[in-house]
């Protein structure tokens, strides 16, 4: 049996993942962690939910406790950049929790709170920063950020940070650090475009290591597909939390305004939920992330870029309120689910102007979705929609990426779970 002591890891830093309550790896750590290890450039690529964050923080950790701590003052030494808050937060923390038994300081970094406390900790002195792209960017400007002792770049969710447009700004970050860095480069899925970019700012023999189809989800969700109205979608979604054996449940919503409307209807019905999106503050954000967790709300109601971030492995159901419409965000969104070596279930509503999406999403994954009735609710009769004939699915007319070529080596396995902000 696999243990992290068999990936070369020092004691100081076995010790805090055996606080930390871990004793065996997953596959992308296994596969990972080593390569991260030898100081080369890599490209990590896994679904989410196995293990992405302790594949980078473990290597990280090890290599600062390791190296002589550069002479005069603190620099800044290893720097990891993430899309969200959310997920900056938790990345901070896992480097705190993993690193419990060795000196290093860490701080996360992010918009939609004030600056002092964090130009406070900037100025004790840090070795590790966890940021968002545009609350880094803004204090560099100012000065509170010295990235040219940086030994460790790591860029996280880096599709993600893609699609929200932070490529740019990642770009001037890279071009503030030390030519002789190591850069980690993780993300769920590798379109051609980020390919592009790692190409860039990694070395020729840089690593690629990916565990699992890129575009399938976690073999552990259980995915369905409703056909519904849209006018329906509240009733149906009332009839499944009252009908399926849920514990927590995350449901997403295509905009804003809509979660609060979900959330509110919810409520009106007995419901614990909350809300989370970037029109919350980040104490707000916070606050109802840290309820779902400890289960004061049993649902939480969120947007695609505020989910980012989410790790709470009790999640029994994804609900998709509205269909996803890229496939790779409905990898992410599901991957909520299924964490950890459990089981989860994935529902997806589809309406019929949805259903373009739910095709896109089939043809990406390779796989069909299965159809799940709940009585007149998602007659297809309801929506126009599509119903099964003969083993084919037929339209009911309504009545009125390449991959990795800059490194080597390809590790496989099983999956297994364990703008500016």
């Amino acid at each position: 049996m696999m243990t992290f002591k068999n990936l070369g890891l020092t004691e100081k830093i076995l010790q805090g993942v055996l606080a930390a309550g871990y004793s065996s790896p997953t596959p992308i750590q296994t596969a990972a962690i080593p390569v991260a290890l030898t100081g080369r450039d890599m490209i990590g690529c896994a679904q989410t939910g196995t293990g992405k964050t302790a594949a980078f923080v473990l290597p990280l950790l090890d290599r600062l406790t390791n190296a002589p701590r550069p002479k005069g003052g603190r620099p800044v030494r290893a720097l990891a950049v993430t899309p969200t808050r959310e997920l900056a937060l938790q990345v901070e923390q896992a480097i705190r929790a993993y690193g419990k038994f060795t000196p290093h300081r860490s701080v996360a970094i992010f918009g939609g709170v004030p600056m002092g406390p964090q130009i406070k900790a900037l100025r004790r002195g840090v070795d590790i920063i966890v940021a968002t792209p545009g609350r880094l960017l803004d204090h560099m400007e100012r000065g509170n950020i010295d990235l040219s002792h940086v030994e460790v770049l790591i860029l996280d969710e880096a599709d993600r940070m893609l699609d929200m447009g932070f490529i740019p700004d990642i770009r001037k970050i890279v071009a503030r650090t030390s030519k002789e860095r190591q850069t980690l480069l993780f993300s769920a899925t590798m379109p051609r475009e980020v390919q592009k970019f790692a190409r860039s700012i990694l070395t020729p023999d840089a690593e690629f290591v990916e565990v699992g189809e890129r575009r399938n989800p976690a073999e552990t969700v259980v995915q369905h597909a409703c056909s519904v109205a849209s006018h329906q979608k509240m009733d149906l979604l009332l009839h499944v939390l009252q009908n399926e054996p849920i514990d927590n449940v995350l449901v997403f919503s295509r905009t804003k305004h809509r979660a609060d409307r979900i959330t509110r209807g919810l409520a009106k019905k007995g419901f614990t939920a909350t809300a989370l999106h970037s029109n919350k503050s980040q104490n707000q954000r916070q606050r109802a992330l840290d309820g779902f967790k400890r289960g004061r709300f049993q649902i939480l109601v969120a947007t695609d870029i505020a989910a980012r971030g989410i790790d709470v492995d009790t999640i029994s159901h994804v609900i998709n309120y509205d269909t996803p419409n890229q496939a790779e965000d409905y990898i992410h969104r599901i991957g909520r689910t299924g964490r950890a070596e459990s089981t989860g279930d994935a529902i997806t509503f589809v309406a019929r102007d949805e259903e373009s999406y739910l095709r896109n999403i089939e043809r990406h994954t390779g796989q069909r979705l299965a159809r799940k009735e709940y009585g007149s609710l998602t007659a297809p009769e309801a929506s126009g929609s599509f119903q099964e004939s003969g083993g084919r699915r037929e339209r009911k007319a309504p009545s009125g990426g390449r991959p990795w070529k800059g490194g080597s080596g390809r590790p496989g396995g099983r999956r297994s779970p364990s703008r500016r902000k």
